[in-house]
């Protein structure tokens, strides 16, 4: 993210001060309001005698219990918000056993961290078989025991993320991210989203509408969308991505928080599991192109996608090197674009303040 000021132009407090104001980016507009939100994702603790930011992990139901007899929890079954997801993570955070966890990190001596997430515990070896073939690419773990390679030099922030997910089974999957984004728009304006599509939703009285929204929700044919032609002149702050599998089913959503048509610059926000360790959970990806240019696809390879796709655990296979080959995969019908209609006045008055 780009400050629009030269940090030697001011003092460390105040240079804090305007980097916490999304209005210094991006004055009271829509595009401050989506940041607003997602920043409630994140929080800075000191862990480890290191500063780090905490970002609430990816974590959806049945993603990992392929192999088991039951099923695993995930706390608000992947739906909750940042107000009811926090105080589990400081719980987490403030348990021996993290504390346990920790120290194991900062021992000094190399090992591999296995995460048994259907019984929430883990385990360490300096086994040099097993630390060898971590090392050589191999993966070794099932999707519910994962393992994870550590340099025992202490905590990274990436190694947060996996204790969350794997220990705490706490997380948002891409769906209710974005549909949070949308709820928090919707109540700048006095628009309860979830009373107001519940009917269409099939949500029973007294029940969290979060619980109803899948990617499906946004399907392109829903009469409650609108498909956008995805040609960058066309693209609003509000709308949302839509990325296919390999086998065609939209199965992954993000959302546009602005677009910078004179740098030529698209900010989405989206959270996910495949990326770099240190972005994995809730976090912004860009896309570039040709400013003089606007009237080309999302689709188009002349675009550059800054974000990398990358399995959330060592030698899981995963498709697709980068969000713009998945999003440019015709053979699976190719991504799309689509505008929430119950938000579209709502963002013009927003605007217009």
């Amino acid at each position: 993210m780009e400050i629009p000021i030269v940090a030697s132009q001011v003092s460390p407090v105040e240079y804090l001060a305007v980097f916490s104001d999304p209005a210094h980016l991006w004055e009271n507009n829509v595009e401050r309001i989506i940041e607003e939100a997602f920043r409630r994702f994140f929080r800075t603790k000191i862990i480890d005698n290191r500063v780090m930011t905490i970002r609430i992990p990816f974590a959806m139901n049945n993603d990992r219990d392929s192999l088991l007899e039951t099923r695993m929890r995930i706390v608000g079954h992947g739906k909750g918000t940042p107000a009811a997801l926090w105080p589990v993570i400081e719980e987490l955070l403030h348990s021996e056993d993290f504390q346990l966890y920790i120290d194991t990190l900062s021992s000094g001596r190399e090992k591999v961290i296995i995460f048994d997430m259907a019984n929430q515990t883990w385990s360490a070896t300096t086994d040099h078989f097993v630390i060898s073939r971590m090392k050589a690419g191999i993966h070794i773990g099932l999707p519910h025991l994962p393992h994870v390679l550590v340099s025992g030099r202490g905590a990274q922030e990436s190694d947060i993320n996996n204790y969350l997910f794997c220990i705490g089974l706490v997380g948002v999957d891409c769906s209710a991210f974005v549909w949070y984004i949308l709820s928090y728009i919707a109540a700048r304006d006095g628009m309860d989203l979830g009373r107001v599509l519940a009917p269409f939703l099939g949500v029973p009285r007294g029940v969290d509408p979060a619980l109803f929204v899948g990617t499906s929700f946004f399907n392109s044919r829903s009469p409650q969308m609108i498909a956008v032609d995805d040609t960058i002149e066309n693209l609003r702050p509000a709308d949302i991505m839509l990325f296919r599998d390999v086998d065609g089913r939209v199965i992954h959503s993000a959302i546009i928080q602005s677009i910078d048509f004179e740098r030529g610059i698209i900010r989405y926000l989206q959270c996910t599991n495949v990326g770099l360790p240190h972005e994995r959970g809730v976090h912004d990806s860009f896309i570039y192109f040709n400013p003089a240019n606007t009237a080309v696809s999302l689709g188009d390879p002349s675009l550059t996608w800054t974000k990398r796709r990358f399995p959330a655990f060592a030698g899981e296979e995963i498709p697709f090197a980068d969000d713009g080959e998945r999003f440019r995969h015709r053979a699976g019908g190719g991504g799309r674009v689509v505008r929430l209609r119950a938000l579209i006045p709502v963002i013009e008055r927003l605007n217009s303040r």
